[in-house]
Formats: structure tokens, sequence, C-alpha cells
């Protein structure tokens, strides 16, 4: 190249899917047929009257043109009661929630709106990469505190203190959990806010899994005082299956709200009038639909476990979200060899546990967001690898 790159991309590499789905890609222009059951994309339409409410807005002259930074009042009043309704969390639709273009674009957000050049930012793993990715692009200093099967899946946070916690500015937690499929409760976020408020640090909840197979849902925002010290991100992506129509938003105290929009203004301008009426709609669906949804998933659960039995790794039936994490079976050196030698042999991917972090190099997580016939026959693939004394041939 003639022209230098920046620096700043010395510290990330390309994301683990996008090259991983370059090398599907050229495996089915071979004429494989590679079953993916990696990428947690909703394979399933939004419900029926969101896209005719698209469609119908699309239609109208006037809702073409540059819209309002912080979303239109309807959807924020839509995010509101969506919270209050399912949350219990009561937020000022005026000031206490920003419309995103999806939660990964908040996360952007955030960290330019508080971190400065060396301040550290404590990430979990294993944990999203988009996290310690985004720090790092802004020169903070990424801190990682392992979550650990012993104890929960959840942060040791005494451990925490006892290493220092004088730099760290952001801790960013996401429950309930991707990967590991863990639900937090309202005692360990409790311990989490005080824990944010005693150091000051602003903790950040990542929350776009709470509806899928799990009877509950809860927000960071629930436990009182919380807005002072946190901020809680949420989508429709996965809970309305509208991942590609980027719709998330991010909740938390006004003072904070009207930091991220400064930042935020200066990158977009607004989003397509249409597509946030459509949410509008999609966040006043009835439980029906939830309930609906989740037996597919209950479906397709119960079906990847099975694939699960058959490799020999081992894995919580409680857990909740559109993935299942599983533990590899002993005799395997590790996730990433594992899942490159099932992909090669069988054309069936899973995700391998290493690019969530070094705690999840023993760890594979497999999606739901496939159809039932390709789950039953991904697990007949993998059955055909698998020789006569019932041990593991990759």
């Amino acid at each position: 190249m003639k022209i230098k790159t920046a620096n700043r991309l010395n510290v990330v590499s390309e994301y683990y899917f996008s090259r991983k789905l370059k090398e599907i890609a050229d495996m089915e222009g071979k004429g494989i047929d590679v079953i993916n059951l990696g990428i947690g994309s909703p394979d399933m339409a939004p419900s029926g009257d969101v896209i005719d409410t698209l469609i119908r807005e699309s239609r109208l002259p006037g809702n073409h043109a540059y819209q309002s930074y912080s979303g239109i009042p309807a959807l924020r009043k839509a995010y509101a009661d969506w919270y209050h309704r399912f949350f219990g969390v009561t937020l000022n639709p005026e000031n206490e929630i920003l419309p995103l273009m999806g939660s990964k674009e908040g996360i952007m957000h955030i960290s330019m709106a508080f971190l400065n050049p060396g301040d550290e930012v404590l990430v979990p793993d294993p944990g999203y990469p988009a996290y310690a990715a985004v720090a790092r692009l802004l020169g903070a200093k990424v801190r990682y505190f392992r979550l650990l099967e012993n104890n929960g899946w959840l942060p040791d946070l005494k451990a925490l203190e006892r290493s220092g916690l004088s730099g760290v500015k952001i801790m960013w937690v996401n429950y309930p959990n991707m990967p590991t499929g863990t639900p937090a409760s309202y005692r360990f976020f409790e311990t989490l806010i005080d824990f944010g408020r005693e150091h000051h640090i602003l903790i950040i909840n990542d929350n776009p899994y709470s509806f899928i197979l799990n009877n509950e849902q809860k927000s960071l925002l629930r436990i009182p005082e919380a807005k002072e010290i946190a901020l809680e991100l949420n989508s429709l992506s996965k809970s309305h299956n509208m991942a590609g129509w980027r719709l998330g938003m991010l909740a938390g105290h006004s003072e904070y709200i009207r930091a991220v929009l400064q930042v935020k203004s200066n990158m977009d301008s607004g989003m397509f009038k249409p597509l946030q009426l459509a949410a509008v709609k999609a966040l006043k669906q009835p439980e029906s639909w939830y309930r609906r949804l989740n037996r597919i998933y209950l479906q397709r659960r119960k079906i990847a476990f099975e694939i699960l039995d058959t490799l020999q790794c081992r894995y919580d039936k409680n857990q909740t979200g559109m993935f299942v994490w599983a533990k590899i079976p002993r005799g395997s050196e590790n996730s990433e060899i594992f899942s490159d030698t099932l992909l090669k042999n069988t054309g069936v991917f899973l995700t391998p546990g290493f690019i969530f972090g070094t705690a999840g190099k023993r760890y594979l997580r497999l999606s739901l967001c496939t159809e039932k016939n390709r789950l039953q026959e991904a697990g007949a693939r993998i059955k055909e690898k698998i020789n006569i004394n019932q041990e593991i041939i990759f």
C-alpha cells in the first residue's frame, strides 16, 4: 500500500467471523454443503405487522428525510413502555433513552464518550470481542476478568478489588451472558452496582438475550440508584428477529445519555423513519410473540443437546439464550482444532470458544439459529464420523 494505515489498526485484527465466513463461502463455492451452527443471526422473520408497517411507511414521501439524532418520540416512548412492561424499570423517554443503529454501535459510542487514552477497561473473558477491540482502538488499556464455570460464570469482584482498580473507568458485563448462557440474579446485580459506586466505575450491561429461553426479563437498571453508575444496552436483533434491521437502544441517566449523544450526533444523521415506526410496532408485540418464538428455540435446543452428546461435550441444561455453550472432551487439544476438524470432516461449523477469550479455549458455542431439519442433518453427519467404539475421531 502506498498510503500507510493508522497505527490503531495494529491493535485489532479482522473479526474472526468475517474471516471464517469467507472460508465457509469458499467451501460452498467448491460444492460443499456447510451447515453453519456458529453465527447468532436469527433465521426467522419479525412479526408480519412489523414488516407491513415498514412497507406502508416507506411509501409515504415525507418519511425519507433526515431524522433526529435521538430518534422519534414514538420510538423512545415505545422503548420506555417495553422496559416498564417486561423489566419493571421506569425510564424517562425524553432523556433516559437513546435509540441506536444496533447495540454494537453503542459499544463504540459509549467508549468514545467516556474513555481517554490510558484509561483501563474491565472486559469479561469469555466475552464479546467487540468490548476489547473498541477499547484498543481508542488507546485504552484492556484488563480481562475471568469468568469461570466453577464460579457460575460470574466475575470475582473481590479478586478485582485486590488487584487494584484506580485506573479503571468502565466495566463491561453481559447478562444473560453470551457465550455461556448464564442468567444473573438481582442479588448479583446489587453487588455489582455497589462495586461500581465504591470504585467510581461505569458499569455497562449488554442485555440483548433477555427474551430468548428466559422465564424472566432482568435489567441492571432495576437496582435502586443504578442509574448513578450504570448504563444498559438492548436490542431488537434477537428478541424480535430483526438483526439486520439494526435497531438497538441505550438506557440510563440523562447526563450519560447526553454524553453519548454528543458523540453519536457527529457520526450519523438519524435512523430511517419507517424503520423506527416498525420498531414501535415490534415493541408492542404481545407476550404470545415471545412464547411462540421460545417454543421453536426449545425444540432446536433439544436437538443441539443431542449433537453435543454425540460429540461427548459437557454442557449445562439450564443455560439460556440462543446458543448452547459446551466443553469439549478431555482428549481434544483445544476448541479451534476441534471446530476446524469438525468443519473439514462433516461440513458442520461450531464456533470455537477461544474467540471469546482464553477462558473459552476448551469450549464450543452452538447457535440455535438454524431450522430443525438442518440441525437434525448436522447431527446425522456427525454420527457418521464416530467410530464403533463411540470415540471422537476429530
